[in-house]
């Protein structure tokens, strides 16, 4: 939050100030960050959507009633439409937005997920012990792995190390070639 203050932007309570914007992002990874006290207190227009980690950010179930008309306008888009004439416009139905509009290119879906199954078997595999609860970062072998299997998407060839080269740079011919620190 200081960082986004000393970087020269406004921060403030969503309840303070949704009057007034004309768009609301979550991206908190919690659940009803938007409620439908919030929804009827946003002005005419506002677009609505969520860039969390689940579908739960936007209280969608609070629109559910009969006094509010649904309009679909199209594919991801609803005009939520209040008895006075209101409408917000909600997008992906309240869902994690990139994940449900086909903006996200298919490969990007395709690394994810391999990633995310990768580091499934490791977590299955791995000797009891070696992780604890808490956030890990994939192993770096893993991570280069699923990066080489989706190099053909991109029409991209690497040239593999001598055994030469790998003894200079002190790395195995196999990877992981990035250091630990590197992201």
């Amino acid at each position: 939050c200081i960082l986004t203050s000393m970087d020269g932007f406004r921060l403030a309570k969503l309840g303070d100030v949704v009057r007034h914007v004309d768009m609301v992002i979550t991206c908190t990874g919690n659940k009803n960050v938007v409620v439908r006290e919030h929804m009827d207190l946003m002005k005419n227009g506002c677009v609505v959507c969520n860039m969390g980690r689940s579908n739960t950010e936007i209280d969608v179930n609070s629109l559910q009633t009969p006094e509010l008309v649904w309009q679909h306008v199209r594919a991801q888009v609803d005009h939520i439409i209040w008895p006075d004439g209101k409408r917000i416009v909600l997008l992906a139905e309240g869902r994690v937005l990139n994940l449900s509009s086909s903006t996200v290119p298919i490969y990007v879906l395709s690394i994810t997920a391999t990633t995310q199954a990768l580091a499934l078997i490791e977590l299955f595999n791995a000797p009891e012990g070696r992780y604890k609860q808490d956030v890990y970062l994939l192993p770096k072998k893993l991570d280069e792995y699923v990066a080489s299997l989706h190099l053909q998407t991109f029409d991209a060839h690497l040239t593999e190390l001598t055994d030469e080269q790998a003894k200079y740079m002190g790395l195995s011919k196999y990877g992981p070639f990035k250091p630990s620190y590197y992201r």
